[in-house]
């Protein structure tokens, strides 16, 4: 141990290696209060090359590493499950200048996803990308991930704006691709391997991504329906009345009611309802009129609520971004974040709530999601001992209607027992032979994405 500390302190600089308790604390918890371990120590590196030195002293030592971003992952992949080397990569904050001939940006791993978006809109571009996190997190962590948010309709997850990266395996060996070709045929794309991988195949220090226009107009409506079948035909007359469509976000009543009461927010309607649709339009001229059209061609609509300003905009989205804060200030939360095909949204959320109940009868639940995508957000309050129960009974009702048991928070440590719901054997095992080809003593992240073997 304190050969390694040594060379650790070699690498990064003694003030860079935490050991003390108190100060290795903030590392060792994850988001949601959920996971936490003890780690031997918090290294911070500062470059590329110091994360490939502290790697190979981990790896002559035998010393297994944990990798942590922001530390905004809600499945406990991010900390350690105890004695685990932490490498934080908080200090690779690099992030060179916008090529607006190529729409691309090379960023360090430590960057936040609310920094990058600030430079890219300086350049007239954008981030293709975007969540409630946005201030944490980080774009390392948000590509190790596969993160998704709030603009995937339209743009995609954290895959499709990746073009280039450069990673360290486990051993020190650097891997650089960074030059953002549009067109590379080559081979075995390395780049996408590493997207979802969830630092179990090399650690991610910087990331070449595609940006997008930038587009001044936004209009958001904010719509009551009577449940989640009526927010599907909203969701369909967007997808077809409305070619700005950039997000599409549900709410139910009781998330919503939570969410009022942490934030103080007022009643958006006049009268309660079953479900919400928070629809979002952006393009380079005012959406206001189309938003509108578009909402008032559309049957299932009850009542709606439009802004085009900024101040109104940003007052709509406080419905549905507060959701994740106000879960967490109401306790510690069993999170799911799972996916299924849209058309099977209305059976699942009926299904929810007794299978949560007989799994933790005392749990309150509070769902939310990700429309277009068929993506929900289950948090189950009030049933930590009861957290495996509710999260197979969970699961198991994705997986009978093909979904799948991450949609976009990762598998990480939460989730490694039902991998087999949504990866047969033969992918799963062909997946540990990736990873053992690359790391072979498995010392990054050792307990994220798979079962350990005994």
């Amino acid at each position: 141990m304190t050969d390694l500390l040594g060379r650790l302190a070699a690498a990064v600089g003694p003030a860079h290696v935490l050991v003390d308790p108190d100060l290795r604390a903030p590392y060792e918890t994850d988001w949601t209060r959920r996971f936490t371990g003890a780690a031997r120590c918090v290294v911070r590196p500062a470059d590329t090359a110091q994360v490939a030195a502290v790697l190979r002293a981990c790896a002559a030592a035998g010393a297994p590493v944990t990798v942590q971003g922001g530390n905004t992952g809600l499945v406990g992949g991010g900390v350690p499950a105890g004695g685990e080397v932490l490498l934080s990569l908080g200090r690779l904050t690099e992030l060179e200048p916008v090529d607006r001939l190529a729409a691309q940006v090379t960023a360090g791993a430590g960057v936040t996803l609310e920094r990058l978006q600030r430079h890219a809109r300086a350049a007239g571009l954008d981030v293709g990308v975007d969540l409630a996190a946005r201030s944490a997190a980080t774009v390392g962590g948000l590509v190790a991930t596969n993160a998704g948010g709030v603009r995937v309709v339209r743009y995609g997850s954290m895959r499709e704006q990746l073009t280039g990266v450069e990673a360290v395996l486990s051993d020190g060996t650097v891997l650089r691709r960074l030059a953002g070709l549009a067109k590379d045929n080559t081979g075995y794309d390395l780049t996408q391997l590493l997207a979802g991988s969830e630092g179990t195949l090399a650690v991610i220090t910087r990331v070449r991504l595609r940006l997008v226009p930038l587009l001044p107009a936004r209009a958001v409506a904010l719509v009551a329906v009577d449940g989640v079948a009526g927010a599907l035909d909203v969701l369909a007359a967007a997808r077809s009345g409305l070619p700005g469509l950039s997000a599409a976000e549900l709410m139910l009543a009781d998330g919503l009611e939570l969410v009022r009461a942490h934030g103080r927010l007022p009643a958006p309607f006049g009268a309660a309802h079953p479900a919400y649709v928070l629809v979002e339009s952006a393009g380079r001229t005012d959406q206001t009129d189309v938003l509108l059209e578009v909402l008032a061609g559309c049957p299932a609509v009850r009542d709606a609520t439009v802004a085009a300003d900024a101040t109104g905009v940003a007052r709509l989205w406080a419905y549905r971004e507060t959701h994740t804060e106000a879960i967490s200030a109401a306790g510690v939360p069993v999170k799911l974040d799972v996916s299924v095909p849209v058309r099977a949204l209305p059976g699942l959320v009926a299904a929810l709530p007794p299978a949560v109940a007989a799994a933790a009868p005392a749990a309150r639940l509070v769902v939310f999601g990700h429309l277009g995508e068929g993506n929900l957000h289950v948090n189950v309050l009030d049933a930590r001992g009861a957290a495996d129960a509710v999260t197979d009974a969970v699961l198991r009702l994705v997986a009978d209607r093909d979904g799948s048991i991450s949609s976009e928070h990762g598998v990480g440590r939460a989730k490694t027992a039902w991998l087999g719901l949504s990866r047969d054997a033969a992918q799963v095992a062909l997946m540990r032979r990736i990873r053992a080809a690359v790391d072979p003593a498995g010392l990054l992240n050792p307990g994220v994405l798979f079962e350990e073997k005994d």
